[in-house]
């Protein structure tokens, strides 16, 4: 058996626990597996955690476990019988008031505690603080403040991040720290706090849809917290609120005929060539607009989607998705890229950047002084409702040419292969948000359902139980003639 003598004083076993003769103190327990032969239970010192060596043939210590001890925490004065005098310690759970205290140490040796009403609670949270010692993560989380957080999430998330992400994710932290301070701790942060940042922004006339998208980047930021020990497991305080429900809208659907009419409001053969690129390939606006003249196959009418590094006038970028994808253009659409690249500017690398942006951004790109992330193209999205007014059709945006794009694919492509085309991780995000239900296809099922019920012959129009005329149920002895009128 391992040996029980130590520096401070010699262990005996004694119902069930082990006492030190020299201090007559309980210590903290811990659990000793050995290898080969069963796990022993042992008490230790508070100074640290000591390593032993089993006698030969029981094997060589393995491992050591910080076991999570329960007891009562007495409160107030001790006592005492009718003659003043001072009750056994057997008597004070009746006599004394107490709460209930879970103790543990961590990896620094030092002792920690937590105080709850009832056993029940102490018990739960003894287990969840038991895996977590097992795990490795015996110590509480640090005290870190929401601004402090700010700040570091800010840093780390500046390249792992698309920028419009992480400015969401620190404008609704900036949003918090109005309701509770940037001292506060995230651990102090409640689900009350976070109702009351919902209910302030939807009072300032924000949509339920905007709201929804605030909330689930708070909830990511929490889940962050935790996953780097600044708040414990299951503590994220917007787990419990549920989001708001917003019934869902058609999407914006712009055909055929309405994109003609609007393409024949286009005057040069740059809007030209970027409204025939956006309404064929299903481009985002970002993906548009970081398109290289290299990204182009003239010869097998493709396009490529790519990662860009940064170098020879061009910025560093990467797609949504992160993934590379070919998209098939029609020939109408190759034809009008010829035709801009004839007289796009020189030395451009950018398929879709105007003679005066370039010199803009050439000059700004060589004076150092081009911020990261800049738009490569201005006032796209303004122009193009100009063009949808005076073509006197309803105003799109450009990604609403992207879910027409997607719409036209999905009626002749299979659901996965469109989910590849437009860039979707997930395929459900494509039939949510992209395939919108046109007259034509509800006519188609319509004719299908005629099919299915073809058969079925016609009913009389006359309901004869209402009329006079109806057949009398025929009854043993009775008369089943027609009644008169």
């Amino acid at each position: 058996m391992v040996s029980q003598k130590r520096t401070r004083g010699i262990f005996t076993k004694k119902n069930n626990q082990i006492v030190d003769h020299n201090k007559k103190q309980k210590k903290h327990i811990i659990t000793l597996a050995l290898s080969p032969g069963p796990l022993y239970t042992f008490l230790l010192g508070q100074s640290s955690m000591m390593a032993y060596r089993s006698r030969p043939g029981l094997g060589d210590l393995i491992m050591a476990i910080e076991k999570v001890g329960i007891y009562r925490k007495y409160h107030g004065k001790f006592p005492k019988d009718k003659h003043d005098k001072p009750l056994p310690k057997e008597l004070w759970p009746k006599k004394r008031s107490f709460s209930w205290s879970v103790r543990w140490f961590g990896s620094d040796g030092k002792r920690y505690s937590k105080s709850f009403k009832t056993r029940k609670e102490a018990e739960y949270y003894a287990e969840l603080k038991q895996s977590d010692v097992r795990s490795g993560k015996p110590d509480l989380p640090k005290k870190i403040t929401l601004k402090y957080f700010y700040d570091e999430h800010k840093e780390l998330m500046e390249r792992n991040l698309a920028k419009s992400t992480l400015r969401l994710h620190l404008e609704v932290m900036s949003e918090l720290a109005k309701r509770v301070g940037w001292n506060c701790e995230l651990k102090r942060v409640k689900s009350t706090d976070i109702e009351r940042v919902r209910a302030s922004r939807l009072k300032m006339g924000i949509a339920p849809a905007t709201s929804n998208k605030e909330f689930r980047a708070l909830k990511r930021v929490f889940n962050l917290a935790i996953s780097r020990g600044y708040i414990g497991e299951g503590c994220n305080p917007c787990q419990s609120i549920k989001q708001i429900k917003v019934a869902p809208k058609k999407p914006n659907y712009c055909s055929p005929e309405e994109f003609s009419k609007i393409y024949n409001q286009a005057t040069d053969t740059f809007w030209k060539a970027i409204l025939a690129t956006a309404y064929t390939s299903g481009l985002r606006l970002q993906e548009l607009l970081n398109l290289t003249w290299a990204d182009i196959d003239f010869q097998d009418s493709q396009v490529h989607i790519t990662r860009k590094n940064e170098g020879h006038w061009v910025q560093q970028w990467q797609p949504k998705d992160c993934e590379m994808r070919i998209i098939p253009l029609p020939e109408q659409t190759i034809n009008l890229l010829t035709a801009w690249q004839s007289v796009a500017p020189e030395e451009c690398p950018y398929v879709f950047m105007e003679h005066e942006h370039w010199e803009f951004y050439r000059n700004k790109l060589s004076a150092g002084t081009w911020r990261s992330g800049q738009s490569l193209s201005n006032n796209v999205l303004r122009r193009f409702k100009t063009l949808c007014k005076r073509a006197k059709v309803e105003i799109y945006s450009v990604h609403d040419l992207r879910r027409s794009c997607i719409t036209n694919w999905a009626k002749s492509l299979p659901v996965h292969v469109v989910q590849l085309l437009a860039g979707h991780s997930d395929i459900r995000t494509t039939q949510t948000y992209y395939l919108s239900v046109q007259e034509e296809d509800i006519k188609k099922a319509q004719k299908v359902q005629s099919k299915m019920v073809g058969k079925i012959p016609e009913a009389d129009l006359t309901d004869p139980k209402v009329t006079h005329f109806r057949k009398i149920r025929a009854f043993p002895g009775k008369d089943t003639g027609c009644r008169k009128p």
